[in-house]
């Protein structure tokens, strides 16, 4: 098979190293990729936006399946304009990609899903939403509708910080659009934990749980971020929270979809909070997350190629997935100053050694290769994952592999998994 694999950072190094294990592939390109990828595939200097240019590249070198990785060209409609060119993709149409453009239609599947989530209310009217806070109090969850790259969602202690968050969000636009709309949640208490579910349609066959860790500082401090850690399998996520997921939560969106003539193809990612009631919706993405997914991948057993062909193919039901034993750990290097301002272009070194750490593995996020050099070229920078036979080796090997590298202008989190290892 001739694969496309659309994306730059860290998930797509991730998804290009487990299908080019695949004795089904026959030529792999990443759009655009990243000097990890480029090891492995050839990079293609095309836009994860750009739709029109991918899908003519796409009729040009006959590809037979392609790969989006992130959520913004899958809400943008490259399933719909590869289906028009007679180009299987796994991944959902437009009109299913709703389920993560629009937090406010994540929660009306819910509802008419009969799913277990937050009680919400969504405001056009920022004035309307400050009054709302009053009358609900706090702790409350103010959400932007849109996409906004895993930073839209503030978790307010405080009424002060509820305002705050929807001024920032309605009035200053922080995040563009995406904020033209916001949903505020009650507050849920747990631990959180993704669940991924590979789709046809109609059929979701369980793709692993992980738990991500969202906040930039230790002890789970500071600003959201895209992830900066995530560790497979969090003890909270038990086989019976597994179970009641698939079938309370992500079976049922996916037949609500199906009736409403938007059936979801692809990656479902249900983001959930494990309560004392057990597990309930926090929110639906619609693409494997990240670094989630350089967290699963090594340790699937079976051949992610031939999962993601029945996916398009919609045979689902007929794939039985194996997976290694033990524990896997993604600790995330950003470069100083993420999630608010950084710089680029520091040099990273030590790379090839910490790559040699026995069970480490280190995916690309945000580099670029100049002059026989590897430099920081985003926030999220490297993620470096560690599998052994238990969590607390995964993330011993993760932190020995970062201890290897010299890059005076990153950082990581010191308390990835913590909380976990506190809990075995």
């Amino acid at each position: 098979m001739r694969v496309l694999i659309i994306g730059s950072g860290g998930r797509e190094h991730a998804l290009a190293w487990a299908i080019a294990k695949s004795p089904l592939l026959t030529k792999l390109f990443v759009a655009p990729g990243n000097p990890g990828t480029a090891e492995l595939a050839e990079n293609v200097p095309l836009r994860a936006n750009g739709i029109a240019g991918l899908v003519a590249f796409a009729k040009d070198q006959k590809i037979d399946l392609v790969v989006p990785g992130p959520e913004a060209p899958l809400v943008a409609g490259i399933a719909d304009a590869l289906a028009e060119a007679g180009i299987a993709c796994c991944g959902p149409s437009a009109a299913a990609a709703e389920l993560e453009g629009s937090k406010k239609f994540t929660k009306e599947i819910a509802d008419a899903a009969h799913i277990p989530t937050a009680a919400w209310a969504s405001f056009a009217h920022a004035e309307e939403a400050h009054d709302y806070i009053e009358a609900v109090g706090a702790p409350i969850v103010i959400k932007a509708d849109g996409l906004a790259a895993g930073k839209g969602v503030v978790v307010a202690a405080t009424l002060e910080e509820a305002h705050d968050a929807v001024t920032a969000i309605m009035e200053d636009r922080v995040h563009g659009a995406a904020g033209s709309l916001v949903v505020i949640e009650e507050c849920m208490v747990g631990e959180e934990i993704s669940v991924f579910a590979l789709c046809d349609g109609e059929e979701a066959l369980y793709f692993g749980v992980a738990a991500d860790h969202k906040r930039v500082g230790e002890g789970d401090t500071g600003p959201n971020t895209g992830g900066m850690g995530a560790i497979f399998a969090p003890p909270w996520a038990t086989e019976e929270v597994v179970r009641e997921s698939m079938e309370r939560i992500v079976r049922p969106a996916l037949r609500e979809m199906a009736r409403r003539g938007t059936p979801f193809r692809g990656f479902l990612f249900a983001g959930l909070m494990v309560t004392a009631q057990g597990p309930k919706l926090i929110e639906f993405n619609v693409r494997f997350g990240d670094p989630e997914c350089e967290t699963v991948l090594p340790m699937l057993a079976s051949d992610l190629l031939g999962a993601l062909k029945a996916a398009t193919d919609g045979t689902l039901k007929d794939v039985r997935l194996e997976w290694h034993n033990g524990g896997s750990a993604t600790v995330v290097m950003c470069a100083k100053g993420y999630p608010g301002a950084y710089a680029t272009g520091s040099e990273i070194y030590g790379l090839e050694e910490a790559g040699q750490v026995e069970g480490v593995t280190i995916f690309h996020a945000g580099t670029m290769a100049e002059q026989n050099g590897i430099l920081a070229n985003g926030g999220r920078v490297l993620a470096v994952n560690g599998v052994g036979a238990d969590l607390r080796t995964a993330l011993a090997r993760a932190y020995a592999a970062i201890d290897t590298l010299d890059w005076e202008d990153g950082f990581c989190r010191r308390d990835i998994g913590r909380r976990a290892l506190g809990q075995v």
